[in-house]
């Protein structure tokens, strides 16, 4: 019998196999069915690369009207906003979008369902629920009436217009909209692996990405996002976040936003270009360059004290800030990204299934007797 060998958290593992995507960090390429994530960001809508993950490919103009229509116009089931009217507003945004999550099975037929063809046929649909929710979960909280999408607008306008429910600019669209391609898919986070598990037991979608909401939530993967913008407003300033950065790494205290376990001595590569997004729509509102500032001090502190760079949930937070959105809604749209990226993932794991049941290495003790 081989020797058994133990790689805490996994690491360096190959745990599936899968043609969605693939982090080539010799490269620097995040590879999403073939394609270059960063040319995607730069040069696609949402709704686009929605299309490449669940058909393999990029859809045709009628393909991608079908996809938008049917994430513009899918209908959360009474039940599901009911549910989050009872719960209480002081609840994790993530608690109540799990609970949701969950709920959405309510309204479907198939949802004890994992065959892949009745997955596939339904993801649109699902993806455009989840955003709908995460669009409404504050004003939800906060005794208002949930606002459905409208066909007068594409996916990504709808998402943010519900979420700040004013009138938004193109650049804000478009800013949001690239923030969206850019968390939709990294290949098999906690929250993407965890999905899998589930599926592989034969469980539905529902089930399946409820286990990912819950993944998500923890601050060392998903809530990033979060904790940089409470960094950067605690701060104030550039000088403000440098002594602040500087008295948490003297009490080897964690730095939210910087490092990655794929990434381990690179920037990220969606953290480059977030930075990029960030710079243009600065440019177009005409304010927040403090913002800017602020987020170039504390790269450069990393990068000279710890050797570490930035990852996407660094410069996601202030793109979020000056689109108006609350706080507490970062880490749940980064779920509603990567809920494509997710359905995908269970349907490829219900194509070709096999149950997860890895093994231990025990370390307690043997032979006591009563």
């Amino acid at each position: 019998m081989p020797e058994a060998i133990y790689s805490p958290g996994l690491e360096g593992v190959i745990a599936a196999e899968t043609r969605i995507s693939f982090l080539d960090t010799e490269q620097e390429e995040i590879v999403i069915r073939g394609y270059n994530l960063l040319e995607l960001i730069r040069k696609a809508s949402f709704v686009e690369v929605v299309g490449l993950l669940l058909d393999e490919r990029l859809p045709s103009a009628e393909r991608r009207a079908e996809l938008e229509r049917a994430m513009v116009e899918a209908i959360v089931p009474p039940v599901v906003y009911e549910i989050l009217r009872k719960l209480p507003a002081s609840m994790h945004a993530m608690d109540r979008l799990r609970t949701a999550v969950s709920a959405l099975a309510a309204g479907d037929s198939e949802a004890n369902s994992a065959h892949p063809e009745s997955e596939h046929r339904r993801a649109p649909r699902i993806i455009g629920q989840v955003a709908q929710i995460v669009a409404n979960l504050s004003h939800i909280a906060q005794g208002e009436k949930p606002e459905a999408f409208s066909p007068n607008y594409s996916f990504a306008e709808n998402f943010l217009r519900a979420i700040v429910r004013r009138d938004v600019s193109s650049h804000e669209t478009r800013a949001f909209e690239q923030s969206l391609i850019a968390y939709i898919e990294h290949e098999l986070p906690n929250s993407t692996f965890a999905a899998r598990v589930v599926a592989s037991t034969l469980a539905d979608a529902y089930g399946a990405l409820t286990s990912a909401v819950a993944s998500l939530k923890g601050p060392l993967h998903g809530g990033a996002n979060e904790a940089v913008m409470h960094m950067l407003l605690e701060a104030r300033t550039p000088d403000g976040l440098e002594q602040l950065m500087r008295d948490k790494l003297v009490r080897k205290e964690r730095i939210m936003g910087f490092g990655h376990r794929v990434y381990m001595r690179r920037m990220d590569p969606r953290a480059q270009l977030l930075k990029e997004v960030l710079h243009t729509l600065i440019q177009a509102k005409g304010n927040g360059y403090i913002y800017a500032d602020m987020c170039q001090r504390g790269e450069d502190i990393m990068r000279t004290e710890k050797g570490l760079y930035p990852n996407l949930d660094y410069y996601a937070a202030p793109v979020y800030y000056l689109l108006d959105i609350p706080i507490e809604l970062y880490t749940p749209i980064f779920f509603a990204a990567r809920t494509a990226g997710l359905m995908a993932h269970i349907i490829e794991q219900h194509q070709e299934n096999r149950l997860y049941r890895p093994r231990v290495i025990y370390t307690g003790p043997r032979g006591l007797k009563l």
